[in-house]
């Protein structure tokens, strides 16, 4: 028999098991509970330096906006430390290939004054995203004749699952295309983030003192491993 000294210590649960998420695929958020979720990264506007007319208007909107919505909706806004590492690269970059002496000197002071800056506080970025859902309620059960179905074809059962994604899927998206046009008759530039930028956001989120010094890979580079242990 091995010791448990040996042996050495079981590896803990994994952390997945502790998200509501289940996957992320064609920039769409999965959940557990076969709840689907969408991303729109939006932009902002200074609303202080509106005359009170386009204040006013902007409001109006805005409640319209919030009267025509049918289902629920989530604001977030994230306030992130101002990350000028790649800022700082390009202009030490430029300050190297300048010929001009006098424009490679003015970068080097610019270069020393900003970070000079940073160092002297925290700059803090913000951003602000709707996260748009979609819950088919219809799905909740499955009939007998299914059930059996499914156990006696798993390939039916694969199909199955694959096209109910497509169809919620397509009216999440129509959601989406109604939500970035309101927005959009407010002044706000909005973008639906994609599955490179879904990963990316949860990864920031889930891991905010590692995010800046380790950087996740690209998923066109990212290698996914089945476990033949696994069911």
């Amino acid at each position: 028999m091995q010791s448990q000294k040996l042996a050495g210590p079981k590896a803990g649960p994994p952390t997945q098991q502790y998200l509501d998420i289940s996957e992320i695929k064609e920039d769409v958020v999965v959940m557990k509970d076969g709840t689907l979720r969408a991303v729109i990264l939006v932009s902002s506007i200074n609303f202080a330096l509106k005359s009170e007319d386009e204040q006013g208007a902007i409001i109006a909107q805005y409640v319209s906006f919030l009267n025509t919505l049918e289902f629920p909706l989530q604001v977030v806004v994230q306030s992130r430390r101002l990350n000028i590492d790649k800022y700082m690269e390009r202009l030490s970059e430029s300050e190297k290939n300048q010929q001009n002496e006098l424009l490679k000197i003015q970068i080097s002071d610019y270069r020393a004054f900003v970070r000079e800056l940073v160092t002297m506080g925290q700059i803090m970025q913000k951003q602000f995203f709707v996260v748009v859902p979609y819950n088919p309620s219809s799905d909740t059960r499955k009939g007998w004749v299914q059930r059996m179905s499914e156990a006696f074809s798993p390939a039916l059962s694969v199909r199955l699952v694959e096209e109910k994604f497509r169809k919620r899927r397509e009216d999440l998206m129509s959601r989406v295309g109604g939500i970035r046009s309101q927005l959009g008759s407010m002044g706000l530039k909005s973008v639906t983030l994609d599955t490179q930028g879904l990963i990316e956001l949860y990864y920031r989120v889930y891991n905010p003192e590692v995010y800046d010094l380790q950087k996740m890979e690209n998923t066109d580079r990212l290698m996914v491993t089945e476990n033949p242990s696994a069911p």
